[in-house]
């Protein structure tokens, strides 16, 4: 590794621990429900810390380097919604009180980090050495995208968790909540709380989730350092993220499904890579354009209700429940129709 980098990887994970440091130890000491203000202000700081951090890129590595960074970046924020989903199933559950919430999703997104980091480095590590791994890397991809637009909801089912039933061996559980400890001390013997249930629930769950987003960056970037960088700047927001958008999740209806499209586009673009390379410009826009008409489709195309024939939007009273499937065709065309617009407009070199 070149000096320069190894410098930019050392300066950039005491950055890391550094914040981690101040939010849970400055702003996060006392346990206390997160208000929407306080979301709020986080979310627009990790975003702002993203998008100087992508200008840092910019100056230090170049345009093409920056551009990765913020495609993989808004890949991976993105994909990020998807825990959101399955943090407020798990939350709900176990009842864990609003003040515990956000002790948790610290000490899970910590874990996040680690894990997170040692996929990328054995990712990178098998592209490098295998290149036929990134067909496998493609195709997962496609298959998970495939899985998720024709997934209808989420379930989370703890008692048949392999970690917990594991911990259930190894040490006794407490009945309550105990504050924010994770562990207590009964009968001269220490246990477990459900927090810590929770958090290994947490933590199991962001393992799978690494399993969907890891790949889908490589596909945008092979430079370990802008794909560990963008993961961390995703996972580092997901926390304010959470707290901001739990109590609207339910609005965005259709954002899975954009984010289905996402993983299917970047898993074929990872499967024609020695065929055509797809610009990392028209990956930006492909990207952006699907989860602007997701969001854009969810907030006018709200569902009234779900019967048996399918929803009625409250805007025109029409069922589309049977026609889902073409809504989504609609939009994927309108998306390659203005990528096609774009690329014709402003013609990119493909190296």
């Amino acid at each position: 590794m070149p000096p320069d980098r190894l410098f930019l990887w050392i300066i950039f994970n005491i950055f890391v621990l550094g914040m981690l440091t101040v939010d849970l130890g400055v702003y996060h000491r006392k346990a206390h429900a997160v208000t929407t203000r306080e979301a709020t202000t986080w979310c627009l700081v990790w975003v702002t810390l993203a998008i100087l951090f992508n200008a840092g890129i910019y100056i230090w590595l170049g345009s093409e380097k920056a551009l990765e960074f913020f495609t993989g970046y808004l890949i991976e924020y993105s994909l990020s919604v998807d825990n959101i989903f399955v943090f407020i199933l798990i939350f709900s559950y176990f009842a864990v009180p609003a003040s515990y919430q956000y002790r948790v999703l610290f000490w899970g997104i910590l874990g996040a980090l680690v894990m997170r980091g040692a996929f990328i480095g054995t990712g990178a590590f098998l592209l490098q050495h295998f290149h036929w791994v990134i067909y496998l890397f493609g195709a997962f991809l496609v298959f998970t995208g495939i899985k998720m637009l024709l997934k209808e909801e989420t379930t989370v089912r703890p008692q048949d968790n392999p970690v917990i039933k594991l911990l259930r061996r190894l040490m006794p559980l407490s009945q309550n909540y105990e504050g924010q400890s994770f562990f207590v001390k009964q009968n001269r013997r220490w246990a477990a709380t459900p927090l810590f249930v929770v958090l290994l629930v947490v933590e199991s769950t962001d393992l799978i989730f690494a399993v969907d987003s890891v790949p889908a960056i490589f596909a945008v970037s092979r430079d370990p350092f802008i794909v560990y960088t963008s993961n961390i700047f995703a996972i580092l927001g997901l926390r304010s993220l959470y707290f901001l958008l739990a109590g609207v999740i339910d609005l965005f209806v259709y954002l899975r499904y954009g984010l289905g499209m996402v993983l299917g586009f970047v898993g074929i673009k990872m499967l024609l890579v020695d065929i055509y390379k797809i610009p990392i410009g028209i990956s930006l826009a492909v990207v952006a354009g699907i989860l602007t008409l997701s969001i854009v489709a969810s907030l006018f195309l709200q569902p009234e209700s779900r019967g048996s024939s399918g929803f009625q939007f409250s805007f025109t009273g029409w069922s589309a429940g049977s026609n889902k499937f073409w809504i989504w065709v609609a939009i994927i065309g309108v998306v390659l129709a203005a990528v096609v617009l774009v690329q014709a407009a402003f013609p990119i070199t493909i190296f």
